[in-house]
């Protein structure tokens, strides 16, 4: 059988189409290479600024919580400060009323002082006119105790010094120290001794040496000194009443009194329960003050007194007092105590003792 001779053109039309499929994907594979490389640093690229943008949003998210807390706080800022604003509106309302009252409560006691005056003057009138009983002098020799004042102040005109148990209240609260607030505070702070050489309280010992040498020497007496509470003058003496005719007891007294030191607030409630205290009770009461009280039976919840509380405490003080004890009242006026006067002068007329100012340089 004779061969079939080979010729090039003898391939298969199918070969050729193989081969040049083959070349085409050969092809596509070199060119799809470089695109997925191109795409991958595109990708790449497009990475990193996704990075960069969650980078960005989670620092605005930060920011914006930020923002939240201070908006919040500002927002609790202005309530306060509303709610400041709104405290701060009614103490002016609370203060202008204060004020209003104040004013009022001003011209009432002018007016009051004003009939007061005018019922001095009154009285002082039908006194001229009926003409004073010039009562002598006792002699040096009937009184229980030698004082020597300064020059011609050794005399107090109405002052019931007299009885048969006569007891004597002489303040030691730190006012006592001074007429002027700003000096009490002041001396307050000082020592014991520089205390004891204030003038305003060497002229309180030489007022109470005054009352007890001028004692009738047939009565009994005791002497009480109080601030925020009442006790006897003289140790071991609560309760008891002392022989004027005693030196031992007068000379006593007066220089344990000047042994004490000013302190603290007063309480003229304590000083008028030791009235109840004595038994018998007292016929005369000597009151040796500066003001009206800053406490009752208690110390007061708040560092400040006003004067309407002033007031009810010595009106609940005077209601202690049994019936029929006059109460002779010497007052050291304080600074800014405009009240006192008039309320112990009351007590004098209502209970039918005195009340007297003494110059400064008496006795």
């Amino acid at each position: 059988m004779k061969r079939r001779p080979v010729s090039p053109f003898s391939l298969s039309f199918l070969d050729i189409m193989f081969c040049g499929f083959g070349a085409v994907v050969l092809l596509v594979l070199i060119l799809n290479a470089d695109t997925v490389k191109a795409r991958n640093e595109t990708f790449a690229d497009l990475s990193s600024e996704v990075i960069k943008l969650e980078q960005e949003v989670l620092v605005g998210q930060d920011d914006l919580v930020i923002a939240r807390n201070s908006m919040m706080a500002a927002e609790q800022e202005q309530l306060v400060a509303t709610g400041e604003s709104e405290r701060i509106i009614e103490t002016i309302k609370e203060i202008e009323l204060q004020i209003a009252r104040l004013e009022n409560e001003t011209q009432a006691s002018r007016e009051h002082i004003n009939r007061l005056s005018s019922d001095l003057k009154t009285l002082d009138e039908q006194q001229q006119r009926q003409g004073s009983e010039t009562t002598a002098a006792p002699a040096a020799g009937d009184k229980v105790r030698t004082f020597q004042g300064e020059g011609d102040r050794q005399y107090l005109t109405g002052l019931k010094v007299g009885g048969k148990r006569v007891l004597i209240l002489v303040d030691i609260s730190a006012s006592m120290l001074d007429q002027t607030i700003i000096n009490v505070v002041r001396r307050r702070n000082m020592d014991d001794a520089s205390k004891r050489k204030a003038p305003k309280w060497r002229r309180t010992l030489a007022t109470a040496d005054w009352l007890v040498s001028n004692l009738p020497a047939t009565s009994r007496f005791q002497m009480y000194a109080f601030n925020t509470r009442a006790r006897p003058v003289l140790s071991g003496s609560d309760g008891n009443w002392l022989q004027a005719s005693n030196r031992q007891d007068v000379d006593g007294v007066v220089r344990a009194l000047q042994q004490l030191v000013p302190a603290d607030g007063t309480s003229l409630y304590r000083a008028l329960a030791v009235a109840k205290k004595l038994s018998p009770k007292p016929d005369n009461i000597l009151l040796v003050t500066d003001g009206l009280p800053t406490q009752g039976s208690s110390k007061p919840g708040s560092t400040t007194v006003s004067a309407d509380e002033r007031l009810q405490y010595f009106e609940t003080a005077v209601r202690t007092l049994s019936p029929g004890i006059p109460v002779n009242t010497i007052l050291l006026p304080m600074e800014g105590d405009a009240w006192a006067a008039a309320v112990y002068w009351k007590l004098a007329i209502d209970t039918r003792g005195s009340f007297i100012t003494p110059a400064r340089d008496w006795p």
